[in-house]
């Protein structure tokens, strides 16, 4: 069972929540041994010392850095459903496939204006410990689409908007090249707007195809991260 750890470089013990969940639920004890994520890549294996619910103390036997590491820096950025079910299933999934960072677009045709991060975090944290990652990766708060775009204008990987509309566009799969860091906007149930879409092309972002389907935000979402990470593997 992997534990989140954050501050282990600073201090031997583990949070309230972990504690509570290494001794009252799993009923570990003294000499039992735990693996553990800082969230910054590193593993470690360690030994339970003091088995305590509310601060349960560890001693760190081994240190493993860049643990699964992935083999580039993936940025997604999409517009948050207003069903929040369905943002944190997308939250969960991304994590567990290999995420780096997850950006919420507001976008002209967003249903949700507003977004909270707290519980995504503790979504991203959990699907990172499930599917052994050493990496939680980033969630920024939701910023104007505009604003985005504008930001990595300069940005020197490969960046895409996957839009609906009929025009041009090469798969997602056929376009991307491997190990490069890439930033993938997904768009609103009813799509980007025209104006976005220009502003994001202006500004070098080139528009894909995630298939044939009309996926939902959602599993769009899910489906640009996992097409990276088939590529990498090829």
């Amino acid at each position: 069972m992997f534990f989140f750890a954050p501050d282990i470089e600073k201090t031997n013990f583990l949070s309230e929540e972990e504690s509570q969940h290494a001794v009252k639920v799993l009923r570990l004890k003294e000499g039992d041994f735990v693996e553990l994520v800082d969230g910054c890549g590193n593993y470690y294996t360690a030994e339970i010392s003091f088995a305590n619910h509310k601060k349960c103390e560890v001693c760190v036997l081994e240190k493993k850095e860049e643990f699964n590491e992935l083999p580039c820096h993936i940025h997604i950025a999409i517009s948050p459903t207003k069903n929040m079910d369905r943002m944190e299933w997308f939250a969960e999934k991304v994590t567990e496939v290999g995420v780096s960072e997850v950006t919420p677009l507001l976008c002209d045709h967003s249903e949700r204006k507003v977004l909270k991060t707290e519980r995504l975090e503790k979504i991203m944290v959990s699907a990172m410990k499930q599917s052994k990652k050493a990496t939680l990766p980033t969630l920024n708060e939701m910023v104007p689409f505009a604003q985005f775009v504008k930001k990595y204008a300069d940005f020197q990987g490969e960046k895409y908007i996957a839009h609906c509309y009929e025009q041009d566009k090469k798969s997602l799969a056929k376009v991307y090249t491997k190990s490069s860091d890439v930033i993938v906007m997904i768009g609103p149930e009813g799509d980007f707007s025209e104006e976005e879409v220009r502003l994001a092309m202006e500004n070098g972002f080139v528009p894909v195809s995630l298939g044939e389907s009309r996926l939902r935000t959602e599993t769009a979402g899910l489906m640009a991260c996992h097409t990276i990470h088939v590529i990498n593997e090829l």
